[in-house]
């Protein structure tokens, strides 16, 4: 039926889903001033309902405002000015310092009526299928990062479709869903190429990539640009035992490994930047003055949050990318 869903799946009561469906119907513009909508009779037929159900509904939506009867003739929309709280699912990865910028930005970037839940896979399976699947119908949207996890349509299609947004990463068993994106091998190879007059110094670059959560976009990304440029380079999976050498510029995504890396450079007496070269990932604040500043390929997740909040509160689709850069600093 046109304008009323009605799944006997939800948790949710069925006479809200009927209210749901109409504020939906409204907000999409699917149902104008002065709209007809389905009768009481052609909704308990419909959806096999008893008649107290759906009065219940429409006693609330009358209540607010939004429809008024007129004898004889059935019910109208009165009033399209609704507001319906947002109450948005998030499911990240992981938190770490600018996912947690991230998730500021889109928290004030909402309007006053949105409260947020928001739970952690950590990149365990189960722990990502079992929150999912226990949100459902609980929601007016939800947030999805499925991170490192492939084919996850299965569980992401229990949701109700228009209400969902993927985020960060795209996948290609999801590409009917809006998503607010990362291309990471995209990303790294154009931040290389942005940044090749300073890399020209070293005689070799090499990408430490320790495989698991990490995007592997990056590694092809890094050897992209290697290939095309010319460079001596080498991928491998940690700096431990590794014997750090003048002339060589490291690509490192861990924070732990960056580190590391400072030290062993301070060790040997190689200065940053002239010596060997550090390039992390996923700028901080932190990393605004550690050893004088390092250098970083980083989107901005603060535009992300943002981007991520307008989308829906716009019900908007489609797939946006979160563009990365080189940010300059001292190491490189």
């Amino acid at each position: 039926m046109k304008n009323i869903q009605i799944d006997d799946l939800l948790s949710v009561p069925k006479y809200r889903q009927i209210i749901n469906s109409i504020y939906t119907a409204i907000s999409m513009g699917e149902l104008k001033l002065g709209d007809k909508i389905p009768s009481l009779n052609q909704i308990c037929s419909e959806f096999d309902l008893s008649r107290d159900t759906v009065m219940v509904a429409f006693n609330e939506l009358k209540a607010k405002g939004i429809i008024t009867s007129i004898p004889g003739k059935g019910y109208y929309i009165n009033s399209i000015e609704i507001k319906v709280d947002q109450k948005i699912f998030v499911l990240f990865d992981e938190l770490n310092v600018f996912k947690e910028d991230l998730y500021t930005s889109f928290l004030n970037s909402l309007d006053a009526q949105s409260t947020i839940d928001i739970y952690f896979h950590h990149f365990n399976y189960q722990v990502f299928k079992d929150l999912i699947s226990n949100s459902v119908g609980k929601y007016t949207s939800y947030v999805i990062m499925p991170a490192t996890f492939d084919f996850t349509s299965d569980i992401i299609n229990k949701l109700p479709k228009d209400k969902v947004y993927i985020l960060d990463r795209k996948k290609d068993d999801l590409v009917d869903y809006p998503v607010v994106y990362q291309d990471f091998e995209q990303d790294v190879y154009d931040a290389l190429k942005q940044g090749l007059d300073l890399l020209k110094k070293y005689t070799k670059l090499i990408m430490i990539f320790p495989g698991g959560k990490e995007p592997e976009g990056r590694l092809y990304g890094f050897e992209r640009f290697c290939d095309e440029e010319g460079f001596n380079f080498e991928s491998i999976r940690n700096v431990q035992n590794r014997e750090m050498k003048r002339g060589e510029a490291y690509f490192v995504p861990s924070d732990r490994d960056l580190v590391r890396l400072i030290k062993m450079a301070a060790e040997k007496n190689l200065k940053l930047g002239t010596d060997v070269g550090i390039v992390s990932f996923n700028d901080t604040v932190l990393k605004e003055v550690v050893a004088d500043g390092i250098t970083t390929i980083s989107t901005d997740f603060k535009v992300m949050g943002k981007t991520l909040a307008q989308m829906i509160q716009n019900r908007g689709a489609g797939k946006i990318r979160n563009q990365s850069s080189l940010i300059r600093r001292n190491s490189l």
